[in-house]
Order: structure tokens, then sequence, then C-alpha cells
């Protein structure tokens, strides 16, 4: 895997992937950015998001469950000394669907934390990464 940040001006910069994606990152106007894109740290936790939600639908969909919608929404927290790393991340899925099993939900939001979530994973080293669930019957 490659990637490739070019720096544009101030503090903004052009994250380009391996597959060709771009992306634009910035700081806030008060450490010298324009506010014109995500934060890198935004990043990491957008790539866990990214991440756990692949595997929960890939798990889901083997397992023949009708999802009809997959929003994931993260919060977490920093250290307030430099290096400002993540010490807490709670991941909250809310999984739309028809007839949805909450024990496969679980089960799949599990499988990703513990063994196929490489940023979940990864971030679980320095933060206490919590999980939690809801299921709404789609009409």
């Amino acid at each position: 895997m490659k990637a490739r940040v070019k720096w544009i001006d101030g503090v903004a910069m052009l994250g380009e992937s391996g597959s060709g994606h771009g992306v634009v990152m910035d700081g806030p106007p008060e450490l010298g950015g324009r506010n014109v894109g995500v934060r890198p740290m935004e990043m990491l936790l957008l790539g866990l998001g990214g991440c756990t939600q692949f595997d929960v639908l890939l798990i889901l969909r083997k397992g023949r469950q009708h999802v009809t919608d997959c929003v994931v929404e993260l919060e977490a927290e920093r250290a307030e000394q430099d290096p400002k790393v993540f010490t807490r991340i709670h991941v909250h899925f809310i999984v739309t669907g028809r007839g949805l099993d909450p024990k496969r939900v679980e089960q799949a939001i599990r499988l990703s934390a513990e063994k196929y979530c490489s940023a979940s994973i990864m971030l679980g080293a320095t933060a206490a990464v919590t999980h939690d669930f809801e299921i709404r019957e789609a009409p």
C-alpha cells in the first residue's frame, strides 16, 4: 500500500491514495489553516469507521441478513499532552434492515473489532475502543 501527501499552502495538503483517490486535509485557522479540509486525526477516525463498517456489512451479507442501511457514529477523546493520541474511542452502529437478528449483528461487530478491522485493532493499542449498536426495522 502506498500514499502520497502533497503540501498545498499554509498547513493544507492533498492526500493521494495508492488507488488513485484524493482528499484535502487542513488545520484550524489558529494553527495556520484555512479550514478547507478534514483534519489528519479526523481521517484516522474516519478510517476506523470505514474499516469496521466494511467488515460488518460483509459479515452480515454472508450471514444472509437483509441490511438496508448502516451508519457508524464515532466519538473519540485524545490525550491532553503531545503526542495527543486517541485515549478512548466509542463506535456506535445504527443498522437498519428487515428482520435483523441482534445476535448476528453483535457477532459481526465483535468479529470486526477483534479479528478483521486492522484500524480498530491498531488504534486499540493506545485507546480503549468500545462498541454498541441499535437495530432499526426498515419500512
